[in-house]
């Protein structure tokens, strides 16, 4: 039985946004790299005297997904109520936090988590004219940008196997006219890609049966590749699938991590495997080309982040660890107090890695070392990463959407 609820029968007027660079559209940002070219970003911010505090606006619900930007708007989801069955889809205004709506949805799958996490754990994405929802339980939900209901897929009603008691966290990109979603566990592992105006299945292909929480990043023409593709990680390793059919065009088969994701720059691909691999993906030929690899120790739970001819990665201790991305040889270590859940993003020269207390790194790294410049403690839990745009940070708790920006800056 297949559910699916299309938005028929109304009047849809899908709002105007235009393609900003400053669109923040999925996770770790539109391309996927967790790199912005914003910049004015502040250094220092603080939650008792409201320094560069924006503003603080209080959610209906928990949730790990990160915030997405599009245009003046801002886009977060959360669950609430005793299971975590009520869906929430909420819209805001980035300029003051006022939310513009909440829809809310009745969960049809599986709500059981990890009491760490919860069912609104993936980060929503965007194609400028649409969001895309989905949650731990399977519910996969598109509005237009002013909330109307585009269609629902209940994706437990087409393969009521695919749920794990912990819970599912990998995040949806849409490339071109797909979007693509990988719900992978233990028993029923599965990848799909979504026609973005219908919500029907292009393709569905099976997957290792091992829970993941990885998300899939994109490889695109504009990168140099032959073809747009979808690299979706495993603990098998990568499957390149070409998004308008399925079908797979190469793999890396030497095995990768379930919770951090890979990274590309510039073309190549960096994988938490073997600690971390670097990959040119093949041209001509059937099996990429391993660059490097060993790179140890791999990354914990935040996925790698490639800036500025460097590669990072935070361990399991809270330790930054810069590698030069030419070669993995290791360049320096700094230690953060952690724990770090949220994936570190970059922004002009910085970065920015906030860990699960509230407090909000931001290092300076250099070529021989690495120097906190400030730590900026919001006294919430965070478990999410940042978006960057419009001159601000965005970065959601447990309970609230917090925008920190330079209170100079208009």
């Amino acid at each position: 039985m297949r559910l699916i609820i299309f938005g028929m029968g109304l009047t849809v007027c899908l709002s105007s946004t235009d393609v900003r660079a400053e669109d923040w559209r999925q996770f770790r940002g539109t391309a996927g790299s967790a790199v912005s070219t914003e910049t004015g970003l502040p250094v220092t911010w603080s939650a008792a005297d409201g320094k560069n505090i924006a503003w603080r606006t209080a959610l209906p619900g928990r949730g790990l997904s990160s915030p997405i930007i599009v245009g003046d708007r801002a886009f977060v989801t959360c669950s609430s109520g005793f299971r975590h069955d009520r869906l929430h889809v909420l819209c805001l205004n980035v300029a003051d936090g006022t939310v513009r709506w909440d829809r809310q949805f009745t969960a049809t799958g599986r709500t059981m988590t990890f009491p760490k996490i919860c069912n609104a754990a993936p980060t929503p994405a965007s194609d400028g004219k649409r969001v895309f929802a989905l949650f731990s339980s399977n519910d996969l939900i598109c509005l237009d940008l002013d909330g109307n209901l585009q269609w629902y897929r209940g994706l437990t009603f087409d393969h009521p196997n695919v749920s794990n008691s912990l819970g599912m966290a990998s995040s949806p990109v849409v490339v071109g006219d797909t979007l693509v979603a990988q719900v992978e566990n233990d028993s029923q592992s599965l990848a799909t890609g979504v026609d973005v105006a219908t919500g029907i299945s292009r393709w569905t292909i099976e997957r290792p049966k091992r829970a993941n929480w990885t998300s899939a990043v994109t490889l695109t023409r504009a990168a140099g590749n032959d073809e747009d593709l979808v690299l979706l990680q495993s603990s098998a390793g990568i499957a390149a699938i070409q998004p308008m059919t399925g079908k797979t065009a190469w793999t890396y088969d030497e095995g990768a991590s379930t919770i951090p994701s890979s990274v590309i720059s510039d073309g190549i691909v960096y994988i938490p495997s073997n600690g971390i691999t670097a990959l040119r993906p093949p041209r001509g030929s059937a099996h990429p080309e391993i660059l490097w690899k060993g790179a140890k120790p791999g990354p914990s739970t935040p996925s790698p982040l490639a800036y500025d001819g460097r590669l990072y990665s935070v361990n399991n201790a809270g330790v930054l660890i810069s590698y030069d991305i030419k070669t993995g040889e290791e360049k320096w270590k700094l230690r953060l107090e952690g724990p770090f859940s949220g994936t570190p993003v970059a922004a002009s020269g910085l970065l920015y890695i906030f860990n699960e207390k509230g407090v909000g790194h931001v290092v300076k790294p250099g070529d021989a070392s690495g120097e906190i410049v400030a730590s900026n403690d919001l006294g919430e839990v965070f478990l999410c990463t940042p978006a960057i745009a419009n001159g601000a940070i965005y970065i959601r708790s447990d309970t609230s959407l917090w925008k920190i920006a330079n209170k100079s800056a208009p």
